[in-house]
């Protein structure tokens, strides 16, 4: 069995959690936290530790998941874990990829970390490098949605007077279907996305203030077509407490002058985290293994075989799946 520590425990923890339960040859370990250990209450009796406690456990963890955000969790935590444990995260900060993965190989040594392991990067970034490689002459898209971006949703909740809020990317029908007929457009921002919000305002907040900021932010929302509905928090949490999510890579290209294809991969998620965290508990099997036969390092999706993913062994793999 491998012996697995969760590091974190918000909903992409508690997915991982629900994964390892359904991974047969996978058992959680441990849960490390920031939070008082005594108030998580975790699956099957799961000991849970202080976040600090971590290095006294190095000998009864086989891989660790890292659990924590892209934008200030784990930039700190990869390295500090990556140099005591295997380690595999969901890390999906796209343009500092190749700097976080630096990070960690100059001190995963002796230990094996899969970074990067989520659906997009990950999955959508699979797709990417088949696509191009059977097709190089072609264009290559991603949508993304109809889902919550979590991101964004905690964006406009640092506005002033925003009490919720939950924002959803949606695609373009007309990009997508642009696409699939054989073309390969150049799109601008706004032409492949549109984005909405729900916003819970505070009672005395000035709505007009709250909605220009939110269209006017930039790096989030000023490139596209957004629209705010505001609503009470009744009907946030009776109709947007869920969080789903998925997209599509699609590839448009010919082999001569003549024929042209269209590649497709789309995802529909009921659960974006727990379905982030199927990917990263099937990662977690690869860097175990990675790790028993001496390939240490920092690694991405790139790196991995697929066979190293399935539970199933090499020869098993093939001849159920190929």
């Amino acid at each position: 069995m491998i012996r697995v520590g969760i590091v974190g425990y918000g909903n992409v923890g508690k997915g991982a959690a629900l994964a390892v339960t359904y991974a047969p040859d996978m058992e959680l370990s441990a849960i490390f936290t920031r939070r008082d250990p005594a108030s998580i209450v975790a699956p099957g009796g799961v000991p849970v530790f202080s976040f600090d406690d971590a290095l006294s456990k190095t000998s009864d963890i086989d891989v660790m998941i890292l659990c924590g955000g892209s934008a200030t969790d784990l930039p700190e935590q990869g390295p500090y874990f990556a140099k005591h444990f295997n380690i595999v995260d969901s890390f999906d900060t796209h343009a500092k990829i190749p700097e976080y993965l630096a990070s960690i190989d100059a001190v995963a040594k002796n230990k094996t970390a899969v970074i990067a392991s989520g659906w997009d990067p990950g999955l959508f970034s699979l797709m990417r490098v088949f696509s191009e490689a059977v097709l190089p002459n072609g264009a290559t898209y991603t949508f993304w949605g109809k889902g919550v971006s979590q991101g964004h949703s905690d964006a406009i909740r640092r506005i002033e007077g925003v009490k919720n809020a939950v924002q959803y990317t949606i695609p373009v029908d007309a990009a997508i279907e642009a696409v699939r007929s054989g073309q390969s457009p150049a799109f601008e921002t706004r032409e492949k996305h549109i984005r909405e919000c729900f916003v819970v305002a505070e009672g005395t907040a000035d709505r007009d203030f709250i909605e220009k900021t939110i269209k006017e932010m930039p790096n989030y929302f000023s490139d596209y077509d957004t629209t705010v509905h505001f609503i009470d928090e009744s009907e946030l949490l009776k109709s947007h407490s869920k969080m789903p999510h998925g997209g599509l890579v699609m590839r448009s290209g010919s082999t001569d002058s003549i024929n042209s294809h269209v590649i497709e991969f789309s995802l529909t998620l009921e659960s974006n985290p727990e379905f982030t965290a199927s990917i990263i508990a099937a990662y977690a099997r690869a860097a175990y293994r990675l790790a028993e036969e001496g390939k240490f390092g920092a690694k991405t999706v790139f790196d991995i075989p697929p066979a190293y993913l399935a539970e199933k062994s090499r020869e098993e793999v093939i001849r159920d799946l190929l």
